[in-house]
């Protein structure tokens, strides 16, 4: 029977929150605050007396142009971290750094922190800087740019944009963030809270996908302003922040020469001014000898080809009005003549017969 009637509450108060809007929902719910000033206490030897079960250890390479530095810092490195139990060791030979937990450690999540140590070491941060990660209240992360843009003169120029004239622009998101921000190669490393390490890794995504940094830090800005009211604690600062549209400015082709083609042979040796003389006076003789043929050739081409043209035919009809014209006969004359004929032949008949 209680639990039928268990069930059955349940199935109402679920139905009532369903019913609910959101915005009572909201109301209603318990909003734990971390009270001002108020810090984390620290994790001592007392809070760990038995030490660590198994063994950790992390590894990370460095580049071959921070083995100097390296070799110089790494007794304080050693000494900063065997405060805390943690061995280090550096290996020149190979290229890489390692952090392992020994018996004396006692904070199980010092050996993360003594790696992120060593990894921001192998990206160029100064030893001063990276010894910040030990505290508790600082994070880091390494942000992986080199693939964010394919063009690589685009990349070079968007990181520079990150970095701004005189390193303005690094230095004011660093303010504004309360990060240090180190930019080398094809990563950011970027050591501080975790709000910071947020806000900075938006700033550096948007940056590298073509949106200026100084929007994100004008926005910075107006937050850190607000933040100082508590009556908009509990209102939305959109209607503060600025809003930009992006416009798709049309830039001129520029106008890329074509490179030559790589000789390691030197350059041809330039003439002297009688060797000047001599190629001017047998290129002159080279250009006369060049207009003779041409004439003889064409002479040559214009007499074969004169064999080739076919003869001129007479005209058929002139010929036969000619012929027309001179068989043109006067008939009476013709009658005459004939008439003429008959009577001589008649004459010489009688002539014959009498004799």
């Amino acid at each position: 029977m209680f639990s039928t009637e268990n069930m059955s509450q349940k199935k109402e108060r679920g139905k009532k929150d369903r019913a609910r809007p959101p915005t009572e929902k909201k109301a209603n719910a318990v909003v734990l605050e971390i009270p001002p000033g108020w810090k984390e206490p620290k994790f001592t030897k007392d809070d760990n007396p038995h030490g660590l079960l198994e063994e950790s250890s992390f590894a990370t390479l460095f580049p071959k142009y921070r083995e100097k530095y390296l070799r110089e810092c790494w007794p304080l490195v050693k000494k900063s971290l065997g405060e805390h139990g943690i061995a280090a060791e550096l290996d020149l030979i190979e290229g890489n750094m390692a952090v392992r937990t020994t018996s004396k450690t006692y904070d199980p999540f010092m050996v993360i922190k003594a790696r992120d140590m060593i990894k921001l070491l192998a990206r160029s941060v100064p030893y001063e800087q990276a010894l910040r990660v030990l505290e508790d209240d600082i994070f880091c992360e390494v942000i992986k740019i080199g693939s964010m843009v394919r063009n690589r003169e685009r990349f070079v120029k968007r990181r520079q944009r990150l970095i701004g004239p005189n390193g303005s622009t690094l230095k004011a998101i660093e303010l504004l963030t309360h990060c240090y921000v180190m930019v080398q190669g094809n990563t950011v490393s970027v050591l501080g809270p975790h709000r910071g390490l947020k806000e900075v890794r938006k700033i550096v995504e948007d940056c590298m996908n073509n949106v200026h940094p100084v929007y994100n830090i004008k926005a910075l800005m107006i937050k850190k302003e607000l933040m100082n009211k508590p009556e908009l604690k509990n209102e939305s600062w959109d209607r503060f922040l600025p809003k930009f549209k992006s416009k798709n400015v049309k830039k001129k082709k520029a106008n890329i020469k074509p490179k030559k083609e790589y000789t390691p042979f030197p350059p041809p040796q330039p003439l002297s001014k009688v060797d000047m003389r001599e190629h001017e006076k047998l290129q002159k003789k080279m250009e006369q000898r060049q207009e003779k043929q041409k004439v003889a050739k064409d002479e040559n081409q214009r007499k074969r080809a004169l064999a080739f043209v076919p003869p001129e035919e007479p005209d058929r009809k002139k010929a036969a009005e000619q012929q027309t014209e001179k068989t043109d006969v006067d008939v009476e004359k013709l009658k005459k003549k004939l008439k003429k004929q008959d009577k001589l032949s008649k004459k010489m008949k009688l002539s014959s017969s009498q004799a």
